[in-house]
């Protein structure tokens, strides 16, 4: 039987030590049901952050038209196709993308690149979506282990990204997962979760009684592990469950 929940919600975003913010993000609750979008755009000079902001706005209109996950991004991929045509940026305005939808008791997310979402069930990790990154797939091929991700040469080296022609989809859409009222999830961009371990995200939780206790606990240690390194711009969304 689905569960009747509460849904609340909080979210940073920071330019770290960089110029421009790349990232976006946005949520929207209806009284059970949720949806969840965080980007974090690649290109520079302007185009990355016109590119995360634009998908998260097409994302949160394909939301509220209550539109089915696949096609919410393959609109949302097309019509960023046509804003770099119109615009004659096809090399630079690019972008990750993850959502988490929440309906019927039920979360589902999807992702491309390597902005994440993590699940945590009962203050314990359960599961996150697998960057479309270089380091990752070496992971995959048991080359490298999975610590070895944060600080590998090829970290920033993506092969799945929006804003870029498809053959076919490269979006990454989860199984549901039942939800409980001790379900968790965490979305953020790399620079966040570079400076953040899976341990220390379920310990930070243990201790927090809310979304915003939870990202700011977190966000000290970011910003400790980011110290003096020209951090990279963060952002992160938590979301609680509650009966």
């Amino acid at each position: 039987m689905a569960m009747e929940a509460r849904i609340s919600y909080y979210s940073i975003t920071d330019k770290g030590e960089r110029r421009v913010n790349e990232d976006s993000l946005a949520g929207d609750v209806q009284g059970s049901d949720a949806f969840f979008v965080l980007c974090d755009g690649l290109g520079g000079h302007g185009d990355g952050d016109a590119a995360s902001g634009f998908v998260v706005q097409e994302m949160m209109e394909a939301w509220a038209d209550h539109m089915p996950i696949d096609q919410s991004i393959l609109r949302a991929q097309n019509g960023l196709l046509r804003k770099q045509r119109i615009e004659k940026k096809e090399s630079s305005m690019k972008t990750t993308l993850t959502g988490l939808w929440i309906s019927n008791g039920r979360a589902c997310f999807a992702h491309v690149g390597d902005s994440r979402v993590y699940y945590f069930e009962k203050n314990k990790y359960k599961l996150r979506t697998l960057d479309h990154s270089v380091p990752q797939m070496l992971v995959n091929n048991g080359d490298i282990k999975e610590k070895d991700i944060r600080h590998h040469e090829d970290r920033s080296r993506l092969l799945r990204v929006m804003g870029v022609e498809w053959s076919t989809p490269k979006y990454q859409i989860s199984e549901p997962v039942m939800l409980t009222d001790k379900s968790a999830f965490l979305l953020c961009s790399d620079g966040f979760w570079e400076l953040i371990d899976e341990k220390m995200m379920c310990k930070t939780l243990k201790k927090s009684k809310t979304p915003r206790e939870w990202l700011e606990k977190m966000r000290e240690i970011v910003l400790k592990n980011g110290l003096g390194t020209n951090m990279d711009n963060y952002s992160a969304i938590a979301v609680f469950m509650h009966e």
